[in-house]
């Protein structure tokens, strides 16, 4: 005879998203109970955002200690223990897991383990225990994708690149979105050989050209090469042995484009479904699996609802974790219509150097409005004053209307993460032109810029 178990809410999926919503429940007095098959804390803990930042502060590191002599340091650069960081940053990361847990121990939140599926619209599995429920919160999210060719699978992922125990020498990493970009980034600092191979023309063909434009050239500069428009036949063991690596990218002609150590596939994210048999529950799902829902994060089944990047909108973790706690205040916290607002969500790439981006490209905002304005602002950072590079970072602000007010804005440069943040408050509180030129600078600083325009 099965287990039985009821509660007000069951979260299908640990990650920051899932936790995040399932938490709030709990702090209204909800039962909740979280289930989960892996490690907690989802993608951005365990295959994103933080082990990635750490890797992103190990690039900042090796590329600081190559301006050092231009401050009158004399710092001898030895080679880079990839296994010590590599150790540093498994840990760290275990530590976070544990972290998650206790959260959910202390909030009252009952942590299953196992794989979850539905009996029902209000009914979930869970090995032989069976889960009775008012609500139900997808959260599963995504994994990345191998593309359809021949020799795929011998090439490497996101995921899988944290499990790398050396730094390859020489790397391949097809794709154009941010992944790409960052791992490049990432790879390119600490001392590989990085080949970025592209289908289009430029890296993050999806934001404002100001910023891919930039990058790439940035990219260039040190030394990564940048191939484009290419159609991959598939990878292969190099035909011989090679002195440039023993994976072999060929052409659909068989041709070879070039060998590598390792090739990092970066090419899009799929959502984690098959295995919740939602047809049971009467979820429907859109042509590449994504879960459909309305403004309120409901699916076509009411007592259904799904946050983060099983949705397929805004895959960051800061809007799953926002969907999620919104979520909650509306079911459990009496808060009718609250909701998240999927505009002007801020978005940071931590490549180098740092892009941060919030509101409408310029392409976007002519074709939503009449009268619009760009002010731009290029410029060498006063940290690269006193060295021979002198890479330049970019600025753009967007404002539309008589009023002039900005609806997008775009930063590449050191800083860019961090300045990015306060400036997305004030595009979200619709400023216009007039209030950055009524705000005083703080000099001397790159942000200064988004003020100072003319």
């Amino acid at each position: 005879m099965p287990q039985q178990d009821t509660y007000d809410l069951v979260v299908i999926g640990g990650g920051s998203g899932g936790i995040a919503h399932a938490q709030r429940a709990a702090e209204y007095g909800a039962r909740v109970a979280v289930v989960e098959s892996h490690r907690l804390g989802g993608t951005c803990v365990n295959v994103g955002c933080v082990p990635k930042k750490v890797m992103w502060h190990a690039a900042d590191i090796a590329q600081a200690l190559g301006d050092a002599a231009a401050y009158g340091f004399k710092v001898e650069q030895g080679p880079h223990d990839w296994a010590a960081l590599k150790r540093a940053r498994d840990a760290y990361v275990l530590r976070l897991n544990g972290i998650y847990e206790s959260n959910l121990a202390r909030r009252n939140v009952e942590l299953i383990r196992g794989r979850a599926r539905f009996l029902g619209p209000r009914t979930v599995a869970v090995g032989e225990l069976v889960l009775q429920t008012r609500y139900v919160t997808i959260a599963t999210g995504g994994r990345p994708i191998l593309p359809a060719l021949p020799g795929a699978d011998l090439g490497i992922t996101s995921d899988t690149f944290f499990e790398l125990p050396a730094r390859p020498p020489r790397i391949a990493i097809v794709g154009s979105g941010y992944v790409a970009a960052e791992l490049g980034s990432v790879f390119g600092a600490l001392g590989s050989e990085v080949t970025l191979v592209l289908r289009g023309e430029r890296l993050l063909r999806d934001f404002d050209p100001i910023l891919s434009e930039t990058l790439m050239a940035h990219m260039r500069a040190q030394g990564m090469q940048i191939l484009t428009k290419v159609t991959l036949g598939g990878l292969r063991p190099a035909q011989s042995r090679s002195p440039s690596g023993e994976l072999e990218l060929y052409l659909p002609d068989g041709s070879p484009l070039g060998c590598y150590d390792s090739v990092l596939w970066a090419v899009g994210r799929e959502p984690v479904t098959l295995d919740l048999d939602l047809p049971r529950a009467g979820v429907t799902l859109d042509p590449e699996g994504f879960i459909p829902t309305d403004p309120l994060q409901e699916t076509n089944v009411p007592c259904i609802f799904a946050v983060g990047d099983v949705t397929g909108r805004e895959a960051l973790t800061p809007v799953a974790i926002a969907a999620g706690r919104r979520l909650s205040d509306r079911v459990f916290g009496g808060q009718a219509g609250r909701k998240l607002e999927y505009h002007t969500i801020p978005t940071v790439i931590f490549t180098h150097p740092t892009i941060g981006t919030v509101g409408c490209t310029e392409a976007q905002a002519r074709e939503r409005h009449a009268d619009v304005r760009v002010y731009r602002s290029s410029f060498v950072p006063l940290y690269h004053g006193v060295m021979e590079r002198k890479p330049r970072s970019e600025m753009k602000l967007i404002a539309v209307g008589p009023e002039e007010r900005i609806v997008g804005l775009h930063v590449i440069g050191p800083g860019a993460d961090e300045m990015l943040q306060g400036f997305a408050v004030a595009v979200r509180m619709g400023a216009r032109k007039v209030d950055f030129d009524d705000t005083v600078a703080i000099h001397p600083t790159s942000a200064e810029e988004l003020v100072t325009m003319r």
